[in-house]
């Protein structure tokens, strides 16, 4: 988990793009579109393993999240409600058994800059992204919410309509395999 923390985005510029999007202006709603198709595919890829049925229900959510403008409600953070209708969309996917394994774990770019950097981290990186792919869904899952899109236990929790005390323990234990797994590949 290498990937450089991201600014977050102004929560009431978002309710203020949705409130557009929601009266009318789709100039509005392609702004959230660009703001958060790349994270969404991201999670949603993490989820499912299948860069297609990623981008499906990237597409899904979108068109979800259109529809159903009108019952945001404006006490959440607009990301948090775009990631809990990307992740019910993965579930529906995985339900349908649609659910492809991929040989080798997808590969989540680094966009920092300089080379050295990235080819000193590329092995570590490689790991971690495998020991993530060796986990549970449920693990896999919040993993990917609270490090790469740097959700709170709050916002987990509201995406994956989740008890909080859950959230928790679905991290610690995912961050217990992934010690066990990691370690377990220590080289000699």
């Amino acid at each position: 988990m290498t990937t450089p923390p991201r600014p977050r985005r102004d929560p009431a510029l978002d309710r203020r793009l949705a409130q557009a999007a929601c009266a009318g202006d789709a100039e509005a709603f392609g702004e959230l579109v660009a703001a958060y198709e790349r994270p969404l595919y991201h999670f949603a890829l993490r989820t499912l393993r299948d860069r297609e049925e990623a981008a499906d229900a990237t597409q899904e959510a979108f068109v979800k999240a259109y529809r159903g403008l009108r019952t945001f409600r404006q006490e959440l953070r607009f990301s948090t409600w775009l990631f809990a209708i990307t992740y019910h969309a993965c579930c529906d996917r995985l339900a349908k058994g649609r659910r492809f394994v991929l040989e080798e774990p997808p590969e989540i770019p680094d966009h920092r800059p300089g080379p050295e950097e990235l080819a000193l981290r590329s092995d570590i990186q490689a790991r971690a992204q495998q020991a993530i792919a060796r986990l549970p869904e449920r693990y896999r899952t919040v993993v990917t919410l609270y490090y790469l899109h740097e959700c709170s236990y709050e916002e987990m929790a509201e995406i994956l309509s989740l008890p909080l005390g859950t959230v928790k323990t679905h991290l610690h234990r995912a961050k217990e395999r992934l010690r066990r797994l990691l370690e377990s590949e220590e080289p000699a």
